[in-house]
């Protein structure tokens, strides 16, 4: 009998362990409810342009879900990198930005550099990111880099030829054209046929001996507006600044001959003063009806569409830049290896590059990177035009991978600028464009 009281007891001793046990295995960690990124502040640098708003409209949904404060500091572009460099060069979890959008001129530096953290692993053990939903040539330029991915892609600013199609429809410009040139109008496949249509285009629509409407809308302000702008007649004419090996590969004949063509476009259809004219100037030029056309970002169709912002609402459509190849730009999402909060940053890239939110920020006129959102129905309902957009991101080439991108743009602007102004021949800015290049291409 006492065995057995021995052997019962310990019996309810056992159990009496196993559910303290389980007691505490089962007790919640943390408050209830707790969200997994609650008390921490995610700081982001981003530009001041329309898809930084689109993801601004949408944050309330990330902080809901996760409990994490998103501050997002918005700069002028041109304040951006400077500001960039030093939080970048910070220790390990020092920084004060935890994510951040780079620009595809920075991608090689900011990599050289050593500055971005590698998402691989990331990517690898997350089952929200879909690598092959993104366009190849993103995934390219703002990416992949050396055989590792450092980024994801935010938005494009690829090139294309905007246009008014009401006064292109117009039958008495259509019969004027065709008295003119012995031939029906139609949308230039060549930067020489762009050129003959802007100034056929320049005209006084009033009568009163002022011109109205200007062929093109031009934005030839140094360094940055005016070599994105020169670059898509030097690409669609066949020249390019380097190949894929970064050996420059610039022609003077090519060279020479696509800036011709700019300085010509920009004296005889451009207004007086678009020598000068950055982004803002040239794009009022067109949001005010004062212009037929305007090589500009594929995602200016959405604001031209804009009462608020715009006079030529319905009025404006989108086709490739005349002979096929514009530039492409973009930026994708980054985290510095200085960020203090890499884990929630990489929560905020899977939820803002998810299917879903990268939808909604199409719908509200962002400009796409992935496939699935181009081809979307609803999307396409909305902006038909972004089944042309998609082929022109695919189609255009990105400016050089090169870690002095940024002194290559300041030499670029310059020789276009001085051309223009006529203190350069054509010839001695593209021999001096070609030397400097070389100079500052990567080793």
């Amino acid at each position: 009998m006492k065995k057995g009281l021995l052997t019962i007891f310990g019996l309810l001793i056992i159990m009496s362990m196993l559910l303290s046990a389980c007691a505490k295995t089962e007790q919640p960690v943390g408050p209830e409810g707790a969200k997994p990124f609650d008390g921490v502040t995610i700081n982001v640098m981003m530009e001041g342009v329309p898809d930084t708003e689109y993801v601004q409209a949408q944050l309330s949904k990330f902080e809901e879900e996760t409990g994490a404060t998103v501050n997002i500091e918005v700069l002028n572009y041109a304040l951006m990198h400077e500001k960039l460099v030093p939080q970048l060069t910070a220790a390990a979890g020092s920084g004060s930005y935890d994510l951040i959008v780079v620009d595809n001129y920075w991608v090689a530096e900011f990599n050289r550099a050593g500055w971005l953290m590698p998402l691989d692993d990331k990517i690898a053990a997350s089952d929200k990111v879909k690598m092959d939903a993104y366009l190849p040539s993103m995934l390219e330029m703002v990416g992949t880099y050396e055989g590792k991915t450092y980024m994801l892609p935010f938005y494009n600013y690829a090139m294309a030829l905007v246009y008014r199609n009401d006064l292109f429809t117009d039958p008495t410009i259509q019969a004027e054209y065709k008295d003119k040139f012995g031939k029906d109008i139609a949308l230039p496949t060549s930067i020489p046929e762009y050129i003959e249509l802007s100034k056929f285009m320049t005209r006084d629509i009033n009568g009163d001996g002022e011109t109205d409407i200007y062929g093109a809308s031009m934005q030839g302000l140094r360094p940055d507006p005016t070599a994105m702008e020169f670059l898509n007649y030097l690409y669609s004419m066949g020249g390019q600044l380097y190949d894929l090996d970064g050996k420059v590969i610039l022609t003077q004949e090519v060279g020479v001959a696509a800036l011709d063509a700019y300085v010509d476009n920009m004296k005889s259809s451009a207004p007086p003063g678009a020598p000068s004219y950055g982004f803002d100037e040239a794009f009022a030029t067109v949001a005010q009806g004062k212009a037929f056309s305007y090589i500009t970002y594929n995602w200016m169709v959405p604001v031209l569409d804009n009462p608020e912002q715009s006079q030529v609402v319905d009025k404006m459509k989108v086709t490739a830049v005349p002979g096929g190849i514009g530039l492409l730009g973009g930026w994708g999402w980054a985290i510095p290896n200085s960020s203090a909060n890499p884990d929630a940053a990489w929560a905020f890239i899977e939820w803002v590059e998810s299917f879903d939110i990268a939808k909604e920020r199409a719908l509200l006129g962002g400009a796409p990177t992935r496939a699935d959102v181009f081809q979307d129905p609803d999307v396409l309902a909305k902006y038909p035009h972004y089944k042309d957009v998609e082929k022109i991101v695919g189609d255009s080439i990105m400016f050089p991978m090169q870690s002095r991108a940024p002194q290559i743009v300041e030499v670029l602007g310059r020789v276009i600028s001085e051309t223009i102004a006529g203190s350069m021949t054509s010839e001695a800015a593209i021999q001096e464009l070609i030397t400097e290049s070389n100079n500052l291409a990567d080793k």
